[in-house]
């Protein structure tokens, strides 16, 4: 590849750093072009640049100005590979030689050591930086698009025939697609048909209407791009996303189809009330459960067991929630529903009573105005308290309540009880979704998410982890019926724009641009296991031997795999152990004994490298010590970065990546955790190399931590300089 280099001399860079050696390092390294220009990035940047391209026929540039993480859509050129090397966040805004905001003159002439300078220790940094710019695009190779040789399915299955399920089939049908429901009930519409009516959602959303769910069965019915299996279930999945293979179970028989993608939209169970007798169910024939109660609604037959009209309710909100013996969790809706259930009590009979005795009353949003309504009616009676007993007398259940607003307790007898249990996702129980993949059936749990498709909702709402698959509606989350026609749209996007990036070759998710994925030198391969062990997105079969069996349009490309491998023999065309390596070997080490460190950081590129760039535009000072590369994820580091910075000679290696454990922030699962599992591997490295364990450590920072990264790094160079500098420094 013939390469060339460009430095920007703008936002502070030709200031501090003398450009001409810079261009001089990278024709050092191999660039067979270099020249400097101030605002690379502006029109007349980007067309010199382009210029340069043409007339010299390069075919890979280092663009050494600002971070890669800012105007990525203007260095553009095409088919060039472009490699970003941040001087301006990297270097020059954040690094001063004395502590301050760095708006002031900086003097950079102060000596660090004898006899060099503190812009003799920028330069180096610099020159480091641009020679690995160089060194990455000498080893790096033109991804190439994977698109499967088997014809891609444009059909979108959708398990699940409730609210959620017919609008997900909507939206995929109404883009021009085919839809598959599959729902294992006898009728469509889930829980939704068998409501009386429905918080509305429009304005001034403080009253009921009629079920939507209805009219979404209608219009699911009259399309003739929907299929729709009921009393049917899904048996098996095999493939991969454009190329799954689903087994469809009705009646004794079976059918399969070719679909693209998957929306899961399976809804939600009531919560056991069995297990809740120390309110009364199952001991007390009135007392019953808010789904039981809605159901009778609908029917039109509010009635004690003995068919005697009822005069009074009350409502025990949180009934086996927000309770560690049984759920831990808030349903979130439980409150809205018994405030429509209320004003049932209060249509059916204007002289009855309905009281409501909550935990905290929680109407999520707009629905506020619901509950102010519900407010204003003189038969309604709301509390906070705690249900101490539940008891029959004459007849009647009479109630105990301590802890109430007033400090009280009060006994109020009723005609009926009813317990407002939470909503439990169907996926916690059922084979839902029987993947045919090596790390089993299902979607992997975390403690975190209760049985709820993990999916990592902050970043990726819809996403879970099974690439293609889809969580919408109630097994994602507990959500009201608009709440889950909405979430129902956004997985039926996702589950087309999965199809989409498949057909074009590029990555579904998170890392949407990436055209490479992981190859594997299978003539090497141990058979160990850890590739297919550790992927946290079950992207790999593997053969009896053990051998891995890719499934590309699985894979999001995190590289956890690839730092897995103690073979090496997993590598990307534009991510591999030679890459890193030549970028470790580009870095020049000082002499030793001048008391100059070096540190080798391997950071997260989805929070550590945002909180790097955060520290430096609010001008905070970082050690010069520090050489960082960014990774895909830390689960991408393998054991060989470490031994090659060691043997450089760097005096420490630092990783930095996300939060893992039960709350992690991990952007692929557990990359950090995995990383933080393989310093094991890392010890036992340094032992061979006769270097202590401690030279290398691995810091969790987020994205809003940007104030820590000074400390970390001002206190790990403090660490080294107690050991002194590597032995290997100077071979």
């Amino acid at each position: 590849m013939k390469i060339g280099a460009f430095i920007c001399t703008s936002c502070n860079i030709g200031d501090r750093l003398e450009v001409g050696d810079l261009e001089a390092a990278a024709r050092e390294q191999g660039a067979e072009f270099a020249a400097s220009r101030e605002f690379l990035c502006s029109k007349e940047g980007c067309q010199f640049i382009n210029e340069a391209i043409q007339n010299e026929g390069l075919e890979g540039i280092a663009i050494c100005a600002c971070s890669p993480r800012v105007n990525y859509d203007v260095f553009n050129f095409g088919k060039v590979a472009v490699e970003r090397v941040s001087l301006r966040e990297g270097v020059v805004w954040s690094r001063f030689p004395l502590p301050g905001e760095g708006e002031e003159e900086v003097d950079d002439s102060k000596e660090v050591a004898e006899g060099v300078t503190f812009k003799d220790e920028l330069m180096a940094l610099a020159k480091d930086y641009v020679r690995m710019g160089v060194a990455k695009l000498q080893s790096y190779h033109h991804p190439e698009p994977y698109k499967p040789e088997e014809e891609i399915s444009q059909s979108v299955l959708v398990i699940g025939g409730g609210v959620a399920g017919l609008t997900a089939a909507l939206e995929v049908a109404k883009a021009g697609h085919e839809a598959i429901i599959v729902e294992k009930e006898g009728e469509l519409g889930g829980f939704a048909a068998r409501m009386k009516a429905q918080v509305k959602a429009e304005p001034p959303f403080d009253g009921i209407t009629e079920p939507i769910v209805g009219r979404l069965i209608s219009e699911v019915q009259g399309n003739d791009k929907i299929t729709v299996y009921t009393g049917a279930q899904v048996t098996s999945i095999k493939g991969a996303p454009g190329l799954f293979t689903v087994t469809i179970s009705k009646g004794g028989s079976e059918e399969e189809v070719k679909v693209g993608a998957i929306v899961v939209a399976a809804g939600w169970k009531p919560y056991d009330a069995s297990k809740l007798e120390e309110l009364g169910y199952g001991k007390f024939e009135n007392v019953v459960t808010n789904v039981e109660f809605e159901e009778m609604a609908a029917k039109g037959e509010i009635k004690r067991k003995d068919g005697s009209p009822v005069k009074s309710v009350l409502f025990v909100q949180c009934a086996g929630q927000r309770d560690e013996n049984h759920l831990p969790y808030c349903s979130s809706v439980c409150c809205l529903v018994s405030l429509k259930q209320a004003k049932y009590v209060r249509e059916v009979d204007p002289e009855a009573k309905a009281y409501i005795i909550y935990k905290d009353m929680r109407t999520v949003g707009i629905y506020e105005n619901f509950y102010k309504s519900m407010q204003d009616d003189p038969g309604v009676f709301l509390t906070k308290g705690e249900v101490k007993e539940i008891r029959e007398e004459e007849g009647r259940l009479v109630v105990r309540v301590d802890q109430t607003l007033f400090g009280e307790e009060v006994e109020i007898p009723v005609d009926m009880v009813v317990l407002a249990t939470g909503m439990v996702p169907a996926t916690s129980e059922d084979p839902i979704i029987p993947l045919q993949y090596r790390q089993g059936a299902g979607f992997p749990e975390l403690e975190l998410f209760y049985g709820f498709a993990d999916s990592n909702y902050i970043c990726f709402p819809y996403e879970t982890r099974r690439t293609g698959i889809y969580a919408a509606g109630a097994v994602h989350q507990p959500m009201t019926i608009f709440q889950a026609m909405e979430d129902a749209t956004g997985a039926a996007l996702k589950a087309l724009q999965c199809i989409k990036a498949i057909e074009m070759g590029h990555a579904v998710h998170p890392r949407t641009w990436d055209f490479a994925f992981p190859e594997f030198d299978l003539k090497m391969c141990t058979q160990c296991k850890r590739c297919t062990e550790e992927c946290p997105f079950g992207a790999l079969d593997e053969d009896e031997k053990g051998t891995p069996m890719p499934n590309p349009t699985r894979c999001r490309r995190c590289g956890t795999c690839f730092g897995a491998c103690p073979q090496r023999i997993i590598s990307f065309k534009d991510y591999s152990v030679d890459m890193i390596s030549n970028m470790i070997k580009a870095c020049e080490m000082p002499e030793p004994d001048y008391g100059l460190y070096r540190v080798m950081t391997f950071v997260c590129e989805n929070d550590a490298l945002p909180a790097l760039d955060m520290a430096a535009y609010r001008r905070m000072n970082l050690p010069v010590a520090f050489r960082i590369i960014p990774v895909r994820c830390l689960g991408a580091v393998n054991v060989a970065f470490v031994k090659d910075a060691m043997s450089k000679g760097f005096d420490g290696v630092l990783l930095m990546g996300c939060k893992f454990g039960e709350n992690y922030q991990c952007h692929f699962i557990k990359g950090s955790e995995l990383a933080n599992r393989r310093m094991e591997n890392v010890a036992e490295t340094l032992q061979q190399l006769a270097l202590e364990t401690e030279r290398v450590k691995l810091e969790i920072v987020a994205i809003d931590e940007s104030e820590r990264i000074p400390k970390i790094m001002d206190e790990f160079v403090a660490f080294l300089q107690e050991y002194g500098e590597s032995p290997f420094k100077g071979w």
